[in-house]
């Protein structure tokens, strides 16, 4: 894993804010978008009193740099699945209370990002590390331990996707008899993955074709039955809310129609019914006979821009 130390000079915009930054630059968004990567180190070096930049070369590497950080403030430049990654870390070591976690998105899968209103362009993005603020948002927490910082889905519906997509997956298709050796580096980092993600956590599965469709499945929310097996339903989601709360819909389906979603809103939300798949975010997961999602408030802390 590469290091590189660098020290903004006086000429520096005065009103970026004094910070010392480690930032962790995820192999796939060094490989998919190299000049945005570059971009973002530039505005960030140039606006921070102290700016240590880590280049992992797998995810491993990535976890070792996020531990080591001391009193810097971490600062991930990657996607959507770099973010997912760098959260589960900080949460399985219960250090997400005390980090203020700060994000340039760089790579093709950024909906998540997106949705959490960090700004696209590397530039902006950067900008927003230096001059922003923190703000601290909901999570979600399974019975696996497992983080949801945007939604759950059921089933996963297209656009989910195998906890191994990231640095080497796209070789996947060369995988062959012979198993890991010198000349498929990428399946140890698709093993390391896996490990650092999953490693007591539901499996993760390429999408089955046709594997959406009606289900039946019981839902609770604080104990309280939303929906129970007696009632096909086409889809259900649980998100965050607000003050600690998590967000369900159910569509129900009656007589091959889908009715009136049904909501409701609460801390705990519980899942269960024969063996089904679902989205975390951008992450399919399963097959689980039962599944609880517990709404932690202000779990976690992003630098957002001002305003």
């Amino acid at each position: 894993m590469a290091e590189v130390a660098t020290s903004a000079s006086s000429s520096a915009n005065s009103s970026a804010r004094s910070d010392q930054l480690l930032v962790v630059v995820d192999p796939v968004a060094r490989r998919t978008d190299g000049e945005s990567v570059r971009i973002a180190k530039d505005v960030l070096s140039a606006g921070a009193s102290h700016t240590k930049v880590c280049l992992p070369d797998d995810p491993e590497e990535f976890a070792r740099a996020l531990r080591r950080r001391g009193s810097r403030r971490p600062v991930v430049i990657g996607d959507d699945r770099a973010l997912l990654r760098a959260v589960a870390l900080l949460h399985r070591h219960r250090e997400l209370s005390g980090c203020s976690l700060s994000v340039v998105p760089v790579g093709s899968v950024l909906g998540l990002s997106r949705s959490l209103g960090l700004p696209s362009g590397a530039v902006a993005a950067a900008r927003a590390v230096l001059a922003g603020a923190e703000r601290r948002l909901d999570l979600l927490v399974d019975d696996s331990d497992g983080v949801v910082l945007g939604e759950v889905g059921i089933p996963p519906g297209p656009g989910a996707e195998s906890a191994g997509a990231g640095p080497g997956a796209e070789a996947e298709a060369d995988t062959g008899p012979g198993g890991p050796g010198p000349a498929h580096p990428w399946l140890r980092t698709c093993q390391s993955l896996v490990r650092t993600l999953a490693s007591s956590r539901p499996a993760r599965t390429a999408l089955a074709p046709g594997a959406a469709g009606p289900t039946r499945l019981r839902v609770e929310v604080d104990g309280a039955t939303l929906v129970d097996l007696d009632q096909p339903v086409e889809a259900v989601s649980v998100a965050p809310g607000a003050a600690g709360a998590a967000v369900v819909e159910v569509r129900p389906l009656t007589a091959g129609a889908v009715a009136a979603p049904l909501t409701a809103s609460g801390h705990t939300v519980t899942v269960s019914g024969a063996h089904f798949r679902y989205r975390a975010d951008a992450i399919e997961c399963g097959p689980v006979g039962t599944r609880t999602w517990v709404a932690q408030e202000g779990a976690w802390g992003l630098t957002l821009p001002m305003g």
